[in-house]
């Protein structure tokens, strides 16, 4: 992957995808409105994926709903691609590959394309903000969305949430699911936890643990916030915190911080006191950069 270029902002990327695919709605089905016209049919054999496309996960299910639907009125929505980087004659997939996927179960000879040339990073760029627009992306995806495009092309939480039509706070409430351990996420994947109760779970001392019995006693997001507070197997009013052991509350500003900044918060806080210090650690010069514009006028 080529490396991000420098002051970058949010990226000729980021404005070419919200030209070319539509912001809300689903782009794979029939509007009012007339669709984007294409810049040209290309034969679907000269169509390659991208082997660094960020969505990794496609349901059998959806695409069979999708290509049966691609059958009856076609491809509503162009792929956006650009002239593969290896061979001259093929074009490869920088969003729309679901539909791509589709229409080849459709048995499609060609499929309606934008041509853009767009460099390694703009591409990689582009197919994940394409992701995150997407209604049916998983929660879990969401997150890793947004936490590769901001330590893979500097944009901050504000300017992603201004971008996207988000709001700060939703994207770093996604974030902090990555704190998760990887079983736990593959249940969020799987649907068989909601994000807003494994957001719950992010404090538990063995959230694996909690997970399994939240799914299997079909527990509220209450519930679960409450057995994260106390402890799983733990009487009531009853704590498992050792002496110097911070709090749960604690715990989970800093990884709220944390998510924020983008960088390792500490605070250190005495029970029943009310002062304490907060420690931020940066990785380089760039997060610091970032600091002191989040503490200075927040440009």
């Amino acid at each position: 992957m080529a490396e991000k270029k420098q002051n970058r902002g949010l990226g000729r990327g980021l404005s070419a995808l919200m030209a070319d695919v539509q912001p809300e709605g689903d782009a794979d089905v029939a509007t009012t409105d007339a669709p984007r016209k294409p810049d040209m049919m290309i034969p679907i054999e000269k169509v390659k994926a991208n082997p660094d496309q960020p969505r990794r996960q496609f349901s059998e299910e959806a695409l069979a709903e999708l290509s049966t639907s691609i059958k009856e009125k076609g491809i509503i929505q162009p792929l956006i691609v650009r002239p593969h980087p290896q061979n001259a004659d093929e074009f490869e997939i920088v969003a729309g590959e679901r539909r791509w996927r589709a229409a080849q179960k459709a048995r499609l000879h060609e499929v309606p394309a934008l041509i853009r040339d767009y460099d390694d990073t703009e591409a990689y760029e582009v197919a994940i903000i394409e992701n995150i627009q997407r209604a049916d992306l998983n929660a879990v995806e969401e997150a890793a969305g947004y936490k590769e495009l901001m330590e893979k092309f500097g944009h901050t939480q504000e300017k992603l949430a201004d971008a996207l039509g988000k709001s700060r706070s939703h994207i770093a409430n996604m974030m902090r699911l990555l704190n998760l351990p990887a079983e736990v996420l593959e249940y969020v994947r799987d649907g068989k936890l909601s994000a807003g109760a494994a957001r719950a779970m992010i404090t538990s001392d063995d959230p694996v643990k909690l997970a399994k019995h939240a799914i299997g006693s079909a527990l509220s997001v209450r519930e679960i916030e409450r057995l994260a507070k106390e402890g799983m197997g733990q009487k009531k009013g009853s704590t498992s915190r050792q002496k110097g052991e911070k709090d749960a509350d604690t715990v989970a500003l800093e990884k709220a911080l944390g998510a924020t900044l983008g960088m390792k918060v500490s605070i250190d806080h005495k029970p029943g006191g009310q002062a304490g210090a907060v420690t931020i650690r940066y990785d380089n010069l760039d997060q610091l950069d970032d600091l002191c514009r989040y503490l200075g006028d927040g440009d």
